[in-house]
């Protein structure tokens, strides 16, 4: 009888927990933006994604992950990301930007999708090319792919979701033995290419100028920097309790999306938070184990890629939320509300299970 594979039960048990944090928390943080007959719609939507993501985690982990090295696959994911990429920019605007895709009431955001074609790429050009790292038939496929989805996604406009697809490729190529020297010389030409993309949209440079300084405009670029740190202060150690935030009282604004950092440590203290951020530290701990147990280099990228681009971008919304970095809108994996990014992200978290199972 062959042996059944097992799967990694903390790393399983950990994004659950992650789940349910968040369900929770999308239920309080909307609570006043909910229908006034008391249905909270946001809950039921993230809870229909949740349902929608964990049929795809399930199928994920089911399917031998060596599968996706396939040439046809690889490709075939590139070309649907960037072709998707490509019709978002043309699509209605919402909020003043050109995120999502509708397709028979059901939105789709491509630079979620994005991460999904990025990772296994990348991982399927490391292992080819092992011993060439640091040379220009590695890098060039690799930086003009994923600069090539970052310039699109800044085009929507998304800069952080930008930045979270190019620090994951740097991050791949620097665990495969990237040396040191194109590190730098990349860190030197990305200074000054994001000095002349916030320069150039006048949104961009007002947010650099209340991160640098948000109390000098209290009311305007710098409200929601504010407004957030008044919601981490206010929860203390212990916090104010579960449905206790009076920041989520139309005072910070989109408290269930891109600050429900914030509403976790105003309602949970600091206690709270810092066991959020606990989680996702088991989670890079998990990813990184299943990357070192993989049975061949495809597999170790890949989980590392994928390990990295979600705790990357928590490290993202959780800077944000405690104004450590420029507000973005970029959402909390798991957490936040927005079903295209928690099905993703529960797609990249079957991926890591997946390989786990091989170790």
């Amino acid at each position: 009888m062959a042996k059944k594979l097992a799967f990694d039960r903390v790393l399983f048990a950990t994004v659950a927990t992650l789940i349910g944090v968040g369900l929770v928390m999308v239920y309080s943080a909307s609570a006043a933006l909910a229908r006034p007959d008391g249905l909270n719609q946001f809950l039921v939507r993230q809870a229909v994604a949740a349902v929608v993501g964990a049929i795809g985690m399930a199928v994920v982990m089911h399917i031998d992950y060596r599968l996706l090295r396939s040439k046809p696959v690889i490709y075939g994911l590139v070309a649907g990301s960037l072709f998707l990429l490509v019709v978002v920019l043309f699509a209605p605007t919402l909020n003043n930007v050109r995120r999502w895709l509708f397709l028979g009431g059901v939105s789709i955001q491509p630079s979620e999708l994005a991460k999904l074609a990025l990772v296994p790429f990348l991982a399927y050009q490391i292992e080819r090319k092992q011993d060439r790292i640091n040379s220009a038939s590695l890098l060039l496929p690799c930086v003009g792919v994923a600069g090539l989805m970052s310039l699109l996604v800044v085009r929507e406009p998304d800069m952080g979701t930008a930045v979270l697809l190019a620090s994951t490729m740097v991050l791949m190529l620097f665990l495969a033995g990237l040396s040191w020297r194109w590190v730098a010389g990349g860190a030197l030409l990305a200074i000054p290419t994001a000095w002349i993309l916030v320069r150039s949209s006048p949104y961009r440079f007002e947010r650099m100028v209340a991160f640098l300084a948000p109390e000098k405009d209290p009311l305007g670029a710098g409200f929601q920097a504010l407004q957030s740190l008044i919601a981490v202060g206010s929860g203390g150690v212990t916090g104010l309790g579960p449905g206790q935030s009076m920041q989520k009282l139309y005072f910070l604004p989109y408290p269930h999306t891109d600050f429900i950092y914030a509403i976790v440590g105003e309602e949970l203290g600091m206690l709270g938070a810092a066991a959020l951020v606990a989680l996702f530290c088991i989670v890079l701990w998990r990813g990184m184990r299943a990357g070192l147990n993989a049975p061949d280099a495809f597999g170790r990228y890949l989980a590392w890629g994928f390990t990295g681009i979600l705790v990357l971008q928590a490290l993202l919304n959780v800077s944000v939320a405690i104004a450590l970095f420029p507000t973005k809108g970029i959402p909390l994996p798991f957490v936040s509300y927005g079903g295209c990014s928690l099905v993703v992200s529960m797609a990249a978290s079957g991926v890591l299970l997946n390989v786990s199972q091989h170790g």
